[in-house]
């Protein structure tokens, strides 16, 4: 899952990226409306979470374009306005949810899982395939009910392979949807984390690659 993490608050956005990465996602972080607002129109971001009160454009201001403009992205809004009224006009400006500061990241967490499987298709919570069992939500991957451990972007590049449900993902699709914008788009490293992924999934194997393609999960 690809997040932006937009806050002036700057230890709490690097706060929450890093959580978030722990969490297998790929998150890019920026501090003001303005370099978000630019960050959203290159990259396809499955969730946006975004303080009302940046400078710059503001998060109602991003909330407003994202809804009539790039409306694959989910909006989470942040703000110190915890009251009802409040949560009702963040809503009504598009957001898709809406959280008041200070919170636990273990709920800003479970907002941003949801939001990211509210996609087009819906991806339910849990993805099976083969004996291979995701479970987002606990971040843990079985196989044959045995627990796989895997590293945050292993988990990552199994996650877009188990989302696209069969359909080839090129190696700058997992680079785009694992990785951060930090990421050196001419590094083997998709390669490398594939062939630890597969080890440690065993035999049958479970992804296929398509040379000079991308990789799907085995039919």
């Amino acid at each position: 899952m690809r997040v932006l993490v937009a806050d002036d608050e700057r230890l709490l956005a690097d706060t929450v990226a890093e959580g978030l990465r722990r969490l297998s996602m790929a998150v890019d972080v920026c501090y003001d409306g303005d370099a978000a607002h630019e960050r959203m129109s290159v990259v396809r971001y499955d969730v946006a979470v975004l303080d009302r009160d940046m400078p710059g454009r503001t998060g109602d201001d991003l909330c407003r374009w994202t809804a009539t403009e790039n409306g694959a992205t989910r909006v989470l809004l942040l703000t110190a306005a915890a009251g009802l009224r409040d949560r009702v006009e963040g809503l009504g400006l598009g957001a898709d949810d809406y959280l008041a500061k200070p919170f636990a990241f273990a709920e800003l967490a479970a907002r941003i899982q949801a939001l990211g499987r509210r996609a087009v298709p819906a991806v339910p919570p849990i993805l099976e395939h083969r004996g291979v069992v995701l479970d987002e939500a606990r971040h843990v991957v079985t196989r044959d009910g045995s627990v796989v451990a895997l590293t945050p972007k292993e988990f990552a590049v199994l996650q877009v392979l188990m989302r696209a449900r069969g359909q080839v993902v090129s190696a700058e699709e997992l680079l785009e949807r694992a990785w951060d914008e930090h990421v050196d788009p001419f590094t083997n490293v998709v390669r490398v984390v594939m062939m630890t992924l597969r080890r440690k999934l065993g035999d049958p194997p479970v992804i296929e690659t398509l040379p000079r393609v991308g990789y799907r999960l085995c039919g």
